[in-house]
Formats: C-alpha cells, structure tokens, sequence
C-alpha cells in the first residue's frame, strides 16, 4: 500500500521527498498494474510530472504548495480535465477533449495535488459493478476474477491497489460508497451542494454529487476539505460556510448516538455483512456510543423511486448526444445497410437515421435501458404514474431519515452491499444488479452525506473478500460525521491491502 495522502504531504512539505519522485513512483505503479485492473483510462507521465517538479520548485522558492503537496490524485473521467479526454466511460466521447476543468479538479490542482490519470467508470456513471464501461471492466484488486463495484470503479480499484493515496469519484445512487465497500477502502458521498457539479458530465442532476475515495479517513477528509465549498459556477452548490473536516481525530463526537435500522439485517446477506454489522456496533459501545434502533421503512420503495428519478433526468440530460451537436457521429449508412433503424425514419431524409445510428452506436446497452426507461416515465399519460409518484416516494424516503434524526441519532450505521463483490458476468439480469444498490441509493434521494468504511472480510473460494458498511449523518454534518467514522476506524480495524490475486478460474 502506498503512503497515505496526509504523509506524503507532509514530507514533501518539509522536503524529505521530493514531489517528483512521488510522482514517478506512482506512475510506476500504474504501469505495473493496470493492464492487469484496467482501472486506468489515460495516465498522463509527461503531464503529472510537470506538474510534480513545479511543485518542488515552488518549494525551493520557499513557497507553500497548498495542504496536498505532491499527493498523487486520480480523477473519474467523468469529471473534466483540460488536458487529456474525459470520455465518461463511452464511445459517444471517446475523442471529447474538455477546454476546462471542473472545480473539484481545479482546486485539487491548487492545492498542491499531482492528477496522474482519468479512471475507468461504468458508462455516464450507469453501473453498479464496473463492467458497463465501453473500455472494457474494471477488476478488483483483491480478486482480479470478481468485479470492484460502480460506477466509480477505476477510482475504486486504483486507491485499493496502492496506485495513488487518494481518487475522486461520483455518487449518484451509491457510485461511492458500494465500490469502496468492495474494495475495502473509504469513500465519502458529501451533501447534495457541498462540492460543486461545474465540469462533472450529468447523469442525474438532482442526485449527482462529486466525492472522494482514499485508503484512510483522514485522507478523505483532507482532500473533502479542498474539493468542498461554494462555487458561482454552479447554481446548486451551496452557500454554506465551510466547516473544518480535519479534526482531531483523537477527539470523539460527544454523547455519539449511533442507529441501526431494523431493515440493515435481512435473510438474504451474506454472513459476513451480518458479522461486520455486529463488530461495528460492538465497537461503538466499547468506546461509549449509544446504540439505538431505527426505522427506515420506505427502503424498499427507494430503490423503485430512484430508478424512475435517476432515468428521468438521464433521459433528458444525453437527450443532447444526438452525434449532430454533441458526441459521436456515425459514418453514413452504405446502400441496402438500414439495421435496426425503422424504415419511417429511415425515409425522412436521413436526420433520424443519423440519430438513431449515432446513438446506437455510441450508447452501449445499459446507457440505453436506462433512457428508454426514463423517456417512458416521463411520457404523456404515464408522467403522473411513474415519475410523479416517484417524487413522492422521495419524500417519503427523505422524511424517513428526519425521523431518525429528530429521535436523536448522529448517525445511522447500514451495510454498503447486501453481499462481498460477485465474479465479472455472474449478474447478467439487470434487476439483480440493480438490488444491489438498496442501502445506498435512499442517501441520493435524500441529499444527505455518508462515508463508507472497511467492515470486514468474506472468506469466498479463497480469497478474502472485503465487505463495507456506511455511516449516514444528517445534511451539512460531514464533520460530525467523519469524526464518527474515524473512531470506527480506530476502533475496529480491518486489513486493507489487497492481494491483486489472479482471476481465479
């Protein structure tokens, strides 16, 4: 494993190694890895150097690079980068070039931070396992047969494999979160408005939010507190003053009330969720937390609810990936080579078979369910039906954690996944893929942060697979909320260093 992001920081800003060196020593690890992970889209040597000796110039000038000097960082590549491409994991941009950088990328730059590469992701962030990406799947470190979770899969892989300390992913209904749990490492989903969307490629505008995967808590809150804050490029970023992330951690939250839903325990997990719940409650009360029973009863209607909303708005936001304005344009059809388009609009001059070919051919088929799904629910005479009372299952959703809160919880302790990560092909129905999203996609809905954390290890045809869990706190307290996981942390320690087994046959 690689030094963590807080210690290279700290030596590079008392100049005991040089950020170039870490940098080349990163790199170097990439290479090693990632034909084997695929968790790299791009990696940029000539470029992350560059950056890295500036660094170190700036230090022998007597200069302070900022709080992450030196630490190599890794980017989803659906958040834009101005040098490189940000492809979001599909052949619609494969070739997009972006002439700007999102504000998370930006002020990870100014403070000190050395971006290596772009990772692999599930197609527009579309995937709960890693392997919808139009570049091939993501494999986990710990198993390279079984699957890192999604859609932040290559951020995932490439924290827990030791290829850089810290990585940028989204969350949209748990792309955080599940494949942290995966891969045995943290990741923290912040508040809906605490990190600007500005440069992030929409799937869902309403759920959509940028956050942070890293092998420790104090990394993760560390890079939080560059990435978050205001921004006037972004009208849903809010405008809160920042609070401080970086805590003490030796200093616990006081009178910690921790909750635990009764729908966290179900028949159908797997044996070492059930354990790792119950290490993570009794640690809680070694160190004098209270432990409180809650409700969540809408959980199952979130999953419904957030399949709806989430489709809806990918429906309408790639509406615009019509290869004629935005993305890939298909090369004109030869004589007598119609395929699939229908001969109505094969008839109208060419524009529709234009659409539907570009789409065809640059959307794979999962980017594609989800908008005909969405494009449906927001159809006349279904719009009422589907995406209204979809709405109000949100509501429901969120109104179920104001409860928990108002009954005095700081917050609620749930399992990530219901299961350790599952073998690449073996979820080749949709509908159980997307059960596997039923503990984190309700935070979405409900705009509120969580952190994901190391619960423990699955012992599974010889490997040791991690299973995760997750704390969620009330709106705007990633403070508190942190402080919480960091005491979990300390308290019930799980190994973390993947083992990058071959794919077992």
């Amino acid at each position: 494993m690689t030094a963590s992001a807080t210690q290279i920081a700290a030596d590079v800003r008392a100049r005991r190694v040089s950020a170039a060196q870490v940098c080349r020593d990163a790199l170097a690890r990439i290479d090693a890895a990632n034909p084997r992970l695929n968790a790299f889209l791009q990696v940029f040597h000539d470029r992350a150097l560059e950056q890295a000796r500036a660094i170190d110039a700036r230090m022998a000038r007597g200069e302070d690079p900022g709080p992450l000097a030196g630490v190599p960082v890794a980017l989803k590549d659906n958040i834009c980068l101005e040098w490189g491409r940000t492809t979001a994991g599909s052949r619609m941009l494969e070739n997009y070039e972006s002439p700007f950088s999102a504000t998370a990328a930006r002020r990870l730059i100014d403070a000190g931070a050395v971006i290596v590469g772009k990772t692999n992701l599930d197609e527009f962030g579309m995937g709960s396992s890693g392997e919808n990406s139009a570049f091939g799947p993501t494999r986990n470190p710990h198993d390279e047969s079984r699957v890192p979770g999604g859609s932040s899969s290559g951020s995932a892989a490439a924290v827990a494999a030791g290829l850089v300390p810290v990585a940028l992913g989204s969350d949209t209904g748990g792309s955080i979160r599940q494949p942290a749990g995966w891969c045995g490492i943290v990741g923290v989903k912040p508040t809906y408005g605490r990190v600007s969307r500005y440069g992030l490629i929409a799937y869902a505008s309403s759920l959509d939010q940028i956050g942070v995967l890293a092998g420790m808590v104090d990394d993760a809150a560390l890079a939080l507190s560059v990435i978050a804050g205001p921004d006037p490029l972004d009208a849903t970023s809010a405008r809160r003053e920042l609070e401080e992330f970086t805590h003490d951690p030796s200093t616990p939250p006081p009178s910690l009330v921790i909750g635990v839903p009764r729908q966290a325990r179900a028949a159908s997990h797997h044996a070492a969720v059930t354990a790792a719940l119950d290490s993570a409650i009794n640690a809680y009360k070694v160190v004098g937390a209270r432990i409180v029973d809650v409700d969540l009863p809408h959980t199952d209607h979130a999953l419904a609810a957030y399949y709806l909303v989430a489709a809806a708005e990918a429906s309408s936001n790639l509406a615009r990936y019509d290869g004629i304005r935005y993305g890939r344009r298909s090369s004109p059809a030869r004589e007598g080579e119609a395929g699939e388009v229908p001969e109505s609009s094969r008839a109208e001059g060419g524009l529709l078979d234009l659409y539907c070919r570009s789409r065809s051919e640059g959307l794979g088929p999962e980017v594609q369910r989800r908008i005909m799904l969405g494009t449906y629910a927001l159809s006349a005479g279904y719009y009422d039906a589907y995406y209204l009372t979809a709405l109000r299952a949100r509501r429901l959703v969120k109104t179920d954690f104001d409860a928990a809160w108002a009954a005095g919880c700081h917050a609620l302790l749930l399992p990530t996944s219901p299961g350790p990560a599952f073998r690449l092909g073996e979820r080749a129905d949709p509908i159980a893929m997307y059960l596997e999203d039923v503990y984190t996609v309700g935070v979405n809905l409900a705009g509120l942060p969580a952190v994901a954390l190391p619960g423990g290890r699955a012992g599974e045809a010889g490997s040791r697979l991690p299973v995760g869990l997750q704390l969620v706190g009330p709106a705007w307290q990633e403070s508190s909320l942190l402080r919480a996981a960091r005491l979990l942390e300390a308290a019930n320690p799980v190994p973390r260093t993947a083992t990058s087994a071959p794919a077992s046959s």
